[in-house]
């Protein structure tokens, strides 16, 4: 059992093992122990989440659908259903929400609970391997767990233990179970600070962990000293209760009331491209576009579509620009108007789970690192250029308000 004192923590990672494939396994047992691919179906779709059995051919998630059937012509290929794996998670999700005393949900596969002090009753690392038989009894979903004294072990520990396994770090030999796995699996540790510490012959988180801090961060930065401090097990983080965020929106209220028509959709676009990188920057989609409008007699009206989840502009702003040509119709001054994305979802896809090409997902990549960057608003459309200020933006997915807000004049 891990020692508890004040300056240990007992923190369990969880994370759903091939969470897509799993859940499509559970509605079609045929796919049961053979290679399955989830993703686009067509030879531009990307790969979402493929099985074990792919993964020996060199398949991985993000690969280009037609490179993944070429590595394994015999893996059968799924669309997938949004709405199934959106059920399944959240029956997992209430599972681990009544069973623990703090819950952070980070995707909507993956979780951390912190089961600190809970020794006083039990042994957590039994009541950890309770929990994981009891997801998979009353979901059929296989879970893997790790427990350790950070978020960073145990997330690790977890990789480690898969598939549908857990594994134990003992508070004080975090460095020894570290130090011989690759640089790779020190969370986040992509695939451009890989190639880096490979062309300084870091291979191994032993050889990161001899290494002085400051020469770590002469190269990387701040992220240097964050890197060091993983491959050394030091994680002081705590778990983020777990609050899912329902929905983001913004809306412009005008200093004078308008009716250029022009001047709305301009707005209107700008909100959208804003909100959708807001989504993606959040690893989030939406399955609920509304949009509000608001006249010099203050009457207040709204319209709200569902859809298939995405957060992608070019679906996004189709829906919206449609809702708003119905609902303008009054041909009166304008003194409000908003965008609202709602029936948010986590997960790690950042533009649509099952239909985009490898193209334009890497067009949206591309546009999100220069926003990341160099500001929100780097990138915009051309239609949304003329859009003075869109509105005060909070970020929803970093303990802010879950409306990204509001009313700015202007």
């Amino acid at each position: 059992m891990l020692e508890q004192n004040g300056a240990n923590k007992q923190i369990v990672h969880m994370d759903l093992d091939t969470f897509f494939v799993s859940v499509e396994r559970l509605l079609n047992s045929s796919l049961e122990g053979k290679p399955v691919l989830i993703g686009g179906t067509s030879s531009r779709g990307v790969v979402a989440s493929c099985s074990y059995e792919t993964r020996r051919y060199g398949v991985h998630s993000g690969m280009p659908m037609k490179m993944a059937r070429q590595l394994c012509p015999e893996a059968s290929v799924v669309r997938g259903n949004s709405m199934n794996y959106t059920k399944y998670s959240k029956m997992v999700t209430d599972i681990v929400t009544e069973s623990v005393p703090v819950l952070e949900k980070t995707s909507i596969d993956e979780f951390y609970a912190d089961l600190s002090g809970m020794d006083r009753f039990f042994g957590t690392y039994q009541f950890a391997l309770e929990l994981q038989k009891r997801v998979k009894n009353e979901t059929g979903l296989p879970i893997s767990f790790g427990l350790s004294a950070n978020k960073t072990v145990s997330k690790v520990a977890t990789g480690e233990g898969k598939p549908y396994g857990h594994r134990l770090v003992e508070h004080g030999t975090e460095k020894p179970f570290l130090a011989p796995l690759s640089v790779k699996k020190i969370p986040m540790v992509g695939a451009v600070t890989y190639k880096t510490l490979s062309q300084l012959g870091i291979a191994k988180i032993k050889t990161l962990q001899e290494m002085p801090m400051d020469m770590m961060e002469r190269v990387f930065g701040k992220n240097g000293i964050d890197i060091w401090n993983k491959a050394n097990g030091i994680d002081n983080r705590p778990v983020k209760p777990y609050h899912e965020r329902k929905s983001i929106s913004t809306e412009r209220t005008f200093e004078r009331d308008t009716i250029d028509v022009h001047k709305l959709k301009n707005l209107i676009t700008a909100m959208t491209e804003n909100l959708a990188f807001q989504l993606r920057r959040g690893n989030k989609l939406t399955a609920c576009v509304a949009v509000k409008i608001r006249y010099s007699d203050f009457s207040t009206h709204s319209l709200q579509r569902h859809i298939p989840y995405t957060s992608a502009d070019h679906l996004l702003l189709s829906v919206v620009h449609e809702l708003f040509e119905k609902l303008y119709h009054r041909r009166m001054l304008v003194r409000l108007v908003g965008v609202r994305f709602s029936h948010l979802v986590g997960g790690g896809y950042q533009i649509n789970l099952f239909e985009d090409s490898e193209e334009m997902m890497n067009l949206y990549q591309a546009m999100d690192h220069i926003r990341n960057r160099y500001g929100d608003t780097a990138v915009r459309r051309a239609s949304g250029m003329e859009a003075r200020t869109i509105g005060r933006m909070i970020n929803p997915f970093s303990g802010a308000p879950p409306e990204l807000l509001a009313n700015r004049k202007g």
